[in-house]
């Protein structure tokens, strides 16, 4: 029987399988050593047991949290209580650290700290986000630990973006291999600052491209590599063709099959892969205080 007119909007997100490959095809599942490891949702986000980040890590404890920070995207430690000092070096293990100017800082120059005070003004972390793409080379990851937990809400969310590119239509995945897109500052600054704060920055930040899907450089998967808070648009395409196609891609990290959420307790640490994730600070612990420390590590040219 024929059927009444159902369409509904294009360019949505619909219900049916998904896709949800947690390694690069062909990758061997190998037992881990050193600790125990409690997956948290299907492709990601694991917690890591028996591990004290306080003191220095051997050469093989480094490789293997490695492999897991690339299977799972983002590792939580419960109850490590780090100071400042033992959470910036347990961050050196991955490379160089840098600092953002924008961000206030902890006791340590290199700790950027988040202190949401009853009645502050929310700002930068409740969107969906992947740190600091507006620089050539973005975060290659972050160590976030929280100092003052609400005593209810406050969770972080991640989103894996190998899974998100994974997910997409054959014809949108053709649309965007080899497209290039703008990353900017401002976007996801001047919602909160005034005018005067940023134009110091500007010179120093210029508007950089990267690749709108990025390969991982330690395992070769591709990944949607977009924005909402930095990316403003895609190379070679007129305004309204580029916004249409961003909206589609930012909706992708959206997706719950795509996401591990977080419930902190005080002294809990998060460390991710900035390059294969985007993650998402709840704000709805208001009247409550909450205070998180972010260490960043350095990263490459994406490709």
């Amino acid at each position: 029987p024929a059927l009444r007119d159902h369409r509904i909007p294009a360019d949505g997100l619909y219900e049916g399988t998904r896709i949800l490959d947690r390694l690069p095809a062909g990758t061997p599942e190998l037992p881990y050593k050193f600790f125990e490891l409690v997956p948290q949702a299907r492709t990601i986000g694991a917690v890591v047991r028996g591990v004290d980040l306080s003191r220095p890590l051997t050469d093989e404890l480094r490789e293997e949290l490695n492999r897991a920070l690339l299977e799972w995207k983002v590792l939580f430690f419960r109850g490590q209580h780090l100071t400042s000092a033992a959470q910036r070096d347990f961050a050196r293990n991955w490379g160089e650290l840098e600092t953002n100017p924008l961000l206030a800082t902890g006791d340590d120059a290199e700790v950027a700290r988040f202190d949401k005070a009853a009645g502050s003004v929310p700002s930068f972390e409740n969107v969906w986000h992947t740190d600091v793409t507006f620089r050539p080379r973005p975060a290659m990851g972050a160590v976030l630990q929280l100092r003052e937990v609400p005593p209810f809400g406050g969770d972080t969310m991640w989103a894996d973006m190998a899974a998100a590119y994974d997910n997409l239509p054959e014809d949108v995945r053709a649309r965007i291999d080899g497209a290039r897109a703008v990353h900017d500052f401002l976007p996801g600054f001047a919602r909160f600052y005034p005018a005067e704060r940023l134009a110091p920055y500007q010179e120093q930040f210029p508007p950089v491209e990267h690749p709108v899907v990025r390969r991982h450089p330690e395992t070769g998967r591709r990944m949607l590599f977009v924005n909402t808070s930095f990316t403003t648009r895609i190379v070679g395409m007129g305004r309204e063709e580029s916004d249409r196609l961003l909206r589609l891609l930012f909706q992708q990290a959206h997706v719950p099959e795509f996401q591990v959420r977080f419930r902190w307790e005080q002294g809990d640490v998060a460390f991710w892969d900035n390059r294969a994730t985007q993650h998402y600070a709840v704000n709805d612990y208001a009247p409550h205080r909450r205070v998180a420390e972010r260490v960043a590590i350095a990263g490459d040219r994406p490709f």
